[in-house]
């Protein structure tokens, strides 16, 4: 089936630059300064669930294929989308009889996920299936993310508002990419088991910014 031009939403043209990475996308959702520290300043480290992920991920790490239950399954299966500027992998692409690609990202810990990080790897598992729309010209509606403690999929509709919330955020690390500043640290729940928490600091930084807001103020009387 021909890619339905309805499925598709009119996003800003993308500049010349370097692609984004889709695994970029993600961290910006999660934690825009978590971002900047790896993508910005070139700063990692592990921690328990992030071994964890990669220990997951060396399942599908392997680029090849299999006939499974009647399906094409490819692993490991490198993406681009021209259109938006985007590169990347899939852990998983099922292809269904009528050669319509499905993709099935990977994830640790249980699909009963706080709704504001499920909300993230739903951003990635969308970023994937648009760059498959383009490359297999192919409407992809749907995909499915497995989390590995629970060993269930979660269905996710590619659906318009989830296309949207895609847009907007490549509008906004394509922007923060321009500046090259690292914002600000959340210091909140996401930080619990951020592996950057303590390169982050962002007990510190916080303070810092409260500190500067109450000079500004000190300083800047008003009339």
């Amino acid at each position: 089936m021909a890619l339905d031009e309805t499925w598709r939403i009119p996003i800003m043209a993308v500049e010349a630059s370097e692609p984004l990475l889709l695994s970029a996308l993600q961290h910006w959702c999660y934690c825009p300064r978590q971002w900047a520290l790896i993508h910005l300043e070139q700063v990692f480290e592990d921690n328990l669930f992030t071994q964890r992920g990669q220990a997951l991920h060396k399942r599908v790490d392997d680029p090849g294929f299999e006939i499974r239950n009647g399906l094409r399954v490819e692993r490991a299966l490198p993406l681009f989308c021209d259109r938006l500027g985007l590169i990347g992998k899939a852990d998983v692409v099922e292809f269904l009889p009528d050669g319509t690609p499905y993709p099935v990202e990977y994830k640790q810990g249980s699909r009963h996920k706080r709704a504001d990080i499920a909300a993230c790897d739903d951003l990635q598992l969308a970023a994937q299936a648009i760059c498959l729309e383009e490359m297999f010209d192919r409407n992809v509606p749907e995909g499915a993310l497995y989390y590995a403690s629970s060993r269930r999929r979660r269905l996710v509709a590619i659906d318009a508002s989830l296309r949207q919330r895609l847009e907007a955020v490549i509008a906004q690390v394509r922007d923060a990419q321009t500046r090259g500043a690292t914002p600000q640290a959340l210091n909140d729940g996401h930080c619990r088991n951020c592996s950057l928490k303590d390169l982050c600091q962002p007990e510190i930084s916080v303070q810092e910014t409260r500190r500067q807001q109450m000079l500004d103020q000190l300083f800047n009387p008003e009339d």
